[in-house]
């Protein structure tokens, strides 16, 4: 019978290939209560290899553990403040309560949401207005959304800007940072791979089959034209 294609044991979505297999990769989230108020110390700062940032690790009063991005500046035994009137690096506030022109940054996209937008290192957004109950933000793709007043942001720029402009030198290095976040990579062209990585690949360097794949083809089979009305040239 065989052994299925790695690209359709990939495309299963099982934990082999899904799960990065860093040594650390902690999910940075903030406190879910969207009105919880404290505060904490920052106890440890951690090279986290499933992000780009460093991230900070917080105890806060109640003595339960947390972990922020950090930002730039920020040191260990420095206070984070979640949704009290405090501007410090690092500090938790709604939308609503922040000023336009202050950069922020694991902005969230719906209120209690932990943050999604804005967490990649050196970057930072900007409220450029407050209009009615939702913050104009400033991404910075340059690109304007518009966010609840009620979602939270942490303050600052996250830490390890200078990470993308230190050259790679060797495709190793490469290897190796793509496969702490379980990137698949280098990605080389179907009809390049062996039989066994790929449904169109083999030595002819063609597809060898139609390119059509059916909506309901398995995991890893859904490669080509998915469920195209048609291929081929257009007859005029």
């Amino acid at each position: 019978m065989g052994k299925k294609l790695r690209q359709q044991r990939r495309g299963k979505g099982t934990n082999a290939y899904t799960k990065a297999p860093g040594t650390f990769n902690t999910s940075v989230n903030y406190p879910y209560r969207i009105d919880a108020s404290k505060y904490g110390d920052v106890i440890d700062i951690i090279n986290d290899t499933g992000h780009t940032a460093p991230v900070i690790e917080v105890i806060y009063e109640d003595f339960t553990k947390g972990y922020l991005l950090a930002p730039e500046g920020i040191r260990i035994g420095d206070k984070v403040y979640i949704n009290k009137n405090m501007f410090s690096l690092g500090s938790v506030r709604k939308l609503g309560d922040i000023p336009e022109g202050i950069p922020i940054y694991n902005i969230e996209a719906s209120p209690g949401d932990g943050g999604k937008y804005v967490r990649s290192a050196g970057v930072a957004a900007y409220i450029t207005a407050h209009v009615g109950n939702e913050a104009s933000v400033l991404l910075p793709s340059k690109i304007s959304v518009s966010i609840s007043n009620n979602c939270r942001a942490q303050i600052g720029v996250v830490a390890g800007g200078g990470i993308r402009e230190q050259p790679l030198v060797k495709a190793g290095k490469s290897h190796y940072i793509m496969h702490a976040v379980n990137r698949m990579w280098p990605k080389i062209r179907g009809v390049k791979s062996n039989p066994v990585d790929h449904p169109f690949g083999g030595k002819q360097h063609h597809k060898g089959k139609s390119s059509m794949t059916s909506r309901n083809a398995p995991p890893g089979r859904k490669v080509g034209h998915i469920g195209a009305r048609r291929v081929g040239r257009r007859k005029r």
